[in-house]
């Protein structure tokens, strides 16, 4: 996969508030709802800051990466606006929403060894900011037990993405440290 340089930072910016207004009217599940537009920011800043990603194909695909299986995005206007190469990157790490939940979860773990490079950085940053969202602001209808499912089911799927780099680094931190706050969470009931 070539680099893609940043020499347009407002293909960056367009895909910022193509984001947004997809994502408009999304809450997170956390007990703040907060708006959904900060979890993918988030993701795109950790590939940024932790994982040195400079390739802008690979940071627009990290804003964009739930707008197709949550907003109903078509793919031809992600090409048209961003190019075959983001198209390609939120595609491989878009769930099919037409299959069951339980299918989709355990696809990710099978197809996670088969990701692009780009793909696997986007997957492991996502992982990251959710194992957070659930370890320190859960669903308020999330049992611990599923919480403790989730960060179980995110480490099967970073364990077949296969990166030894900072942000995969980062993520068994953030697991450890959520496996620990659950843990003093399930002694305290």
């Amino acid at each position: 996969m070539q680099c893609v340089p940043f020499d347009d930072f407002s293909l960056f910016l367009t895909a910022l508030r193509y984001c947004a207004e997809k994502h408009r009217m999304q809450r997170r599940k956390d007990a703040q709802r907060t708006p959904y537009l900060n979890h993918p920011i988030e993701v795109a800043e950790l590939l940024w800051r932790v994982g040195s990603v400079r390739d802008a194909s690979i940071l627009i695909a990290a804003l964009l990466h739930d707008v197709i299986e949550d907003t109903g995005a078509r793919p031809e206007e992600i090409r048209r606006l961003f190019g075959d190469e983001v198209l390609s990157l939120v595609l491989e790490v878009s769930d099919d929403k037409s299959l069951p939940k339980d299918a989709r979860k355990e696809l990710q773990v099978v197809h996670a060894p088969g990701l692009s490079r780009g793909a696997k950085l986007i997957k492991i940053g996502d992982k990251i900011c959710n194992v957070r969202d659930i370890t320190i602001s859960p669903p308020p209808e999330w049992p611990l037990e599923r919480r403790l499912e989730y960060l179980n089911w995110a480490e099967r799927v970073v364990d077949g993405i296969g990166e030894d780099n900072y942000l995969e680094k980062l993520f068994r931190k953030t697991l450890m440290e959520g496996r620990q706050q659950l843990g003093q969470e399930a002694d305290l009931t």
